[in-house]
């Protein structure tokens, strides 16, 4: 049997990809921290010079909800990425890396229940511990949905430390129902419209960003081969992904903003304003897919499309944060 020697300088086809620097990881909790301070600061600036009130703690359920939808991303993107590499030939064989679940499951719980405090006392910010009204809860729908949210995260978080993690999908498809339906009140023209909107929307962006996150995660353990292999099937999903993302946010952005005040709501309202950067983000993710997938085709090194995934996967990360503020702002409903 023949070996065949690597390029000297070059990397090796069956070597791993090469792990991250502490340099790296300074710009991650650097990210993270930018990502936090969107929807932190967020508020008063979409609503400076539109004339709309800023609600009390809008600052704060914006960052909740943020902590709530990155919890829901990284366990939607694990399943689906090992259930990829599982359809690969020899895929099951890899090693996996290490499961971010239980933890987002934990953060998903806790930014829950803080959403859930804020329904309990009228949509307000509790000042102490007596002013929740927990058992108001049920007598809502909202109050309702906020509990199902709760009960969710926490059964995610068992599953994901069972011997059968794949069950977390159940609860988590949970947590994408309720989201989408407290989205859309009864009062709302078509509810069960923008409810179905929102849940394909919500879903497939839990499946991009926490997928192209796990499959990053994932290169770090595989050999070049297979993880370009992996790369290359989760980009050909994500452009699919990525069609339905666009297609539900258009709809969604015109049942809430007709077409002859779109935009003047753009710059006008706190709402156009927070959703014309998260479309500006959103844009500057698809160049770097593109980019990424241009280079998975045609590099002589196909993960070389791990430096504009990378860089996808950070801005993805500030699209998800100006999602969390949006949800805070008040809807510009005109009907």
């Amino acid at each position: 049997m023949t070996l065949t020697r690597p390029t000297p300088g070059g990397p090796d086809p069956q070597g791993p990809v090469p792990r991250a620097g502490a340099g790296r990881a300074v710009a991650v909790l650097m990210l993270v921290a930018l990502a936090a301070l969107i929807p932190l600061l967020g508020p008063s600036a979409a609503l400076h010079g539109t004339g709309e009130a800023e609600a009390p703690g809008t600052g704060g359920i914006a960052l909740l909800r943020t902590v709530l939808f990155a919890a829901l991303c990284i366990p939607v993107g694990e399943l689906f990425v090992n259930r990829l590499a599982r359809s690969l030939p020899g895929g099951q064989g890899h090693p996996a890396p290490r499961s971010w679940a239980p933890f987002a499951a934990a953060a998903g719980f806790a930014a829950a229940l803080g959403l859930a405090s804020v329904v309990a006392t009228g949509n307000l910010v509790p000042d102490h511990v007596a002013d929740i009204d927990a058992g108001g809860l049920y007598a809502s729908r909202d109050g309702k949905l906020a509990l199902l949210e709760v009960n969710a995260f926490l059964v995610a978080g068992l599953c994901a430390m069972s011997r059968r993690p794949v069950t977390q999908v159940w609860p988590l498809a949970a947590v994408v129902v309720a989201e989408a339906l407290r989205a859309h009140p009864t009062t709302e023209h078509g509810p069960l419209t923008g409810s179905a909107l929102t849940l394909v929307h919500l879903t497939c962006a839990a499946l991009w960003a926490g997928g192209l996150l796990h499959a990053l995660r994932t290169l770090r353990l595989w050999p070049r081969t297979a993880g370009a292999a992996l790369l290359g099937l989760y980009a050909r999903v994500a452009l699919v992904l990525l069609a339905a993302i666009t297609a539900t946010g258009v709809c969604s952005s015109l049942r809430r903003m007709p077409p002859e005040t779109i935009l003047e709501q753009l710059t006008g309202t706190a709402y156009g304003r927070a959703l014309l950067a998260k479309v500006l983000l959103v844009a500057v993710v698809a160049t770097l897919a593109v980019w990424a997938r241009r280079r998975l085709r045609r590099a002589a090194d196909p993960l070389t499309a791990c430096a504009p995934a990378r860089a996808e996967v950070a801005v993805l990360g500030l699209a998800v944060a100006a999602s969390g503020l949006l949800t805070a702002l008040p809807v510009p409903i005109r009907w």
